[in-house]
């Protein structure tokens, strides 16, 4: 565990929790990165065919992190292909005929994303679940959240659907037209189901964009969760602490106590 230059709220004064779903309380940010390099490569690949360029296919660490992780699918693509100088129509011409959008390379991420799923199932981490139930049995209710609209399929797979009084997920970004990280908004949507203020409640999250987004909206305490090597960046971004599994934040190591104790 590292805490960083301030160390924020203390966890046994937290009134509530946000826990970003992907990487956090399921095993599945490199399901995500998987199915995002099938299609940047096909893609990519195809047109350094046509256009006698260097292949340099998708890095499913570093572009992934940078461009991709904990933002809407949509915005994903355009963030990625514009560090490599490409810019996609929005729209399919106006003829008809069927082109590559931004949309379109979005939709076939989420089928491989769901054929993956389907075939291996989801594995929730262990440490997360503990942590979970160790906040809920002190009385501090736990929020799921998620830029993906698969939230609810990824949450049920792996079998703890039932572990959170809340959830905002890709849906309800849509619906309720919630700007994307490093924009707070779902956050502070989560917070406000729950019933607590941002500055009385933790956010727990693995990407960086996520991090950043959980300090723009004034959360007491900040947990960046570090599976990936990144941890100064993190710090940098303000988090207030850098776990690499939440069960390091378990009570018998942080004297968790009810709220009102």
């Amino acid at each position: 565990m590292d805490a960083g230059e301030n160390s924020g709220l203390a966890l046994d004064r937290v009134r509530a929790a946000v826990l970003d779903t992907d990487g956090v309380i399921t095993d599945t940010a490199s399901v995500h990165a998987a199915a995002w390099k099938r299609v940047f490569d096909a893609f990519l690949l195809e047109r350094s065919r046509a256009e006698g360029t260097r292949f340099r296919p998708f890095d499913m660490r570093e572009d992934y992190l940078r461009h991709v992780d904990g933002r809407p699918r949509a915005e994903g693509v355009r963030s990625f292909l514009a560090s490599r100088g490409v810019h996609l129509p929005e729209d399919s011409s106006p003829d008809g005929a069927e082109g590559v959008t931004p949309d379109w390379l979005a939709d076939r991420k989420d089928g491989y994303f769901l054929d993956f799923v389907s075939r291996y199932g989801v594995r929730a981490f262990p440490g997360t679940v503990e942590f979970v139930r160790a906040l809920r049995s002190a009385g501090v209710p736990v929020a799921a959240a998620s830029a993906s609209r698969n939230c609810a399929r990824v949450l049920r797979s792996a079998g703890v659907d039932g572990l959170f009084d809340a959830r905002v997920d890709g849906v309800d970004v849509a619906r309720l037209g919630l700007a994307a990280k490093p924009d707070p908004a779902l956050f502070l949507e989560a917070a406000r189901r729950v019933g607590v203020e941002p500055g009385s409640a933790a956010v727990a999250e693995d990407a960086l964009v996520g991090v950043e987004a959980a300090g723009r909206g004034g959360f007491g305490l900040v947990v960046g969760v570090d599976r990936t090597g990144v941890r100064r960046r993190m710090l940098a971004l303000g988090a207030h602490v850098v776990v690499s599994d939440l069960s390091e934040l378990l009570p018998s190591q942080a004297g968790l106590t009810p709220p009102d104790a």
